[in-house]
């Protein structure tokens, strides 16, 4: 239950509702890549730019998974229904996010190199995890708009979402076994304690973990 007064929860979620937040979440989203790119073009990311397009854009995926996955806890905490608007758009953001990631990885660091991707894919621990997890979001990101709830129904629909959460532990599993190689994991434990309070939230609201993945 909210601690905001009814007064406070109805004016706030007016203004969730209103036309122009979700084009302006998505200018919102959009600030980090395009300040990547601006660094990119003037040539102030660094000594080693491809590294921090690299380290970045993953990073920026993290956050905005973690934030779609906190959508659901704080509407239903603080009384916002209206929030459920923009879960998708930051669903899509991770997901662009990650290509972002990808695409770096393998335009700057592989050159295009197929052979050379694969060949790392299966030497590198961390990069298979991430490629995994990248797979398991691929359908997601697919079924991501209306056409595709209504193909496969609300009921597979929620089901197929919920691997939303494997996606996320798989993410945090890559960004752990990169860190780790830097023996530099306290920014990895952050992440960890806020992904297992919104998991554990979710399978104490659902009733355990079987039950979490059943759609009522």
């Amino acid at each position: 239950m909210s601690v905001m007064p009814a007064p406070a929860l109805s004016f706030l979620n007016a203004w969730l509702v209103r036309p122009w937040m979700k084009p302006l979440l998505w200018a919102v989203c959009a600030v980090p890549a395009v300040a990547l790119l601006i660094g990119a073009v003037v040539g102030s990311l660094g000594a080693n730019p491809a590294e921090k397009l690299i380290r970045e854009t993953g990073e920026w995926a993290l956050r905005w998974l973690w934030l779609t996955l906190a959508i659901t806890p704080l509407r239903e905490l603080a009384s916002l229904p209206a929030l459920v608007r923009f879960r998708r758009t930051l669903g899509v953001t991770t997901f662009v996010y990650a290509v972002l990631h990808l695409l770096s990885y393998a335009g700057f660091d592989k050159g295009w190199v197929l052979d050379d991707i694969v060949r790392d894919v299966f030497k590198r621990n961390f990069i298979l995890v991430g490629m995994l997890g990248f797979v398991v979001m691929l359908p997601l990101a697919l079924t991501s708009f209306n056409a595709a709830v209504r193909a496969l129904g609300g009921r597979r629909w929620q089901w197929l979402h919920r691997l939303t959460y494997v996606v996320a532990m798989l993410g945090l599993l890559h960004f752990y076994l990169k860190k780790a190689a830097k023996n530099d994991t306290d920014e990895v434990l952050v992440y960890a304690v806020i992904l297992a309070v919104l998991f554990g939230w979710r399978v104490m609201r659902r009733g355990g973990i079987l039950a979490m993945w059943r759609v009522r």
